[in-house]
């Protein structure tokens, strides 16, 4: 099984960056998927998760109206659509499939990683 993400960039505040996250090795179609990220220093926080059919996403509060999570469930991929990056953004991001069909916050409900992707917000 891997996760490749790929569209970490560097950007201006306010700008935006498209993440993409293609899985092999198995399908997805039933599994959650989510995004998540870790700024120097600090633990890895949940950012946004997709159900298995796409019907319920959830976001980290600070990223509401900002992002937005999609997926393509017969191609094994996952986006994050941001906008309106800020530079509390910075960090590098990854995606990970989860053992459930919906959608948990914990670090421990997700038990496939993909490598991170950077993105660096600068003010």
């Amino acid at each position: 099984v891997q996760l490749q993400a790929s569209g970490g960039g560097l950007v201006q505040a306010g700008g935006s960056l498209r993440l993409s996250c293609a899985a092999s090795g198995r399908t997805f179609s039933n599994n959650a998927m989510g995004w998540f990220r870790q700024a120097p220093g600090k633990e890895r926080e949940f950012v946004a998760g997709i159900s298995w059919n796409a019907d319920n996403t959830y976001y980290k509060d600070s990223v509401k109206g900002r992002f937005t999570i999609s997926r393509d469930r017969y191609k094994n991929t996952v986006f994050l659509q941001m906008n309106s990056l800020k530079p509390e953004d910075t960090a590098v991001y990854y995606c990970a499939t989860s053992r459930y069909a919906y959608v948990r916050e914990s670090v421990r409900d997700y038990n496939n990683w993909g490598q991170g992707t950077l993105v660096t917000v600068s003010s």
